[in-house]
């Protein structure tokens, strides 16, 4: 009789599995000959984030670059973040939607961009695939007159980023208006030329020594996400430093 080796079950949520380390995404040559996007023509931008500081990590060198060029930008908060910590009980987590949407102003404000007109959705952090017809009827509203729309990729696997990407896919349907999908969680759960990723769809954005540096000082605003909340393992980052190094990168990627 031949023994049957077990092949272990694979993780049920990618997003919590070990991920891919950035090194590997370093060397992966491809981005290179993605078109670069003409920005040239966008002078007003919706941007969508699920959650406080998904617009920073996915395009905070972009909007560095929009708002030095003058461009008008508005920002739909769909969430609040409020659930990034959900069993910690740390004094810190108490009042994490209060922390998060003052987190996200002070990043906006070290991009260049605290102009950026913010409006705050209320959907509840975790649910927002429970709102999405209502969230794509909102958006439509917020995107008219725009050139063009920044939001998640609707393929990103965390769950509120694929319904809000999803949402504005939808509202820009509706309306006419160009939607630019930039990845987050993908380049954790994701490989170079994995077949998952519609690649082909990719488009580079070159950030430069300015915007670069102002995304990374950004990204220090997010400091519940970025630094424990406390002692217990409940309170550990969400995105510690090797999740922090994929967006810390010289350009940016959008699938159109």
């Amino acid at each position: 009789m031949t023994a049957v080796t077990a092949v272990p079950a694979a993780p049920a949520d990618p997003i919590q599995a070990p991920g891919t380390p950035e090194e590997v995404w370093a060397a992966w040559q491809a981005p290179a000959s993605f078109p670069e996007l003409d920005l040239s023509g966008l002078r007003r931008v919706l941007l969508v984030a699920a959650h406080p500081d998904d617009e920073v990590l996915g395009l905070g060198g972009t909007v560095a670059r929009l708002a030095a060029a003058g461009a008008r930008l508005r920002l739909a908060a769909v969430t609040d973040g409020e659930a990034s910590h959900p069993h910690s009980t740390a004094a810190a987590a108490r009042d994490l939607a209060r922390v998060r949407r003052q987190e996200a102003v002070r990043a906006l404000a070290a991009l260049g961009a605290g102009d950026t007109e913010v409006v705050p959705l209320g959907l509840p952090d975790t649910q927002v695939a429970r709102h999405e017809a209502a969230l794509a009827e909102r958006l439509a509203g917020l995107m008219a007159g725009f050139d063009a729309v920044a939001a998640p990729w609707s393929g990103d696997v965390h769950a509120d980023h694929e319904a809000a990407g999803r949402a504005a896919a939808a509202a820009g349907a509706a309306t006419g208006v160009p939607v630019l999908h930039y990845p987050v969680w993908t380049w954790h759960w994701a490989r170079p030329d994995d077949p998952r990723v519609p690649w082909h769809r990719a488009a580079r954005i070159p950030l430069g020594a300015d915007a670069a540096a102002r995304k990374r000082a950004a990204l220090d605003c997010f400091a519940s996400q970025v630094r424990p909340l406390g002692d217990d393992p409940a309170d550990a980052p969400v995105l510690p430093p090797e999740e922090l190094a994929h967006f810390l990168r010289d350009h940016e990627v959008v699938l159109r």
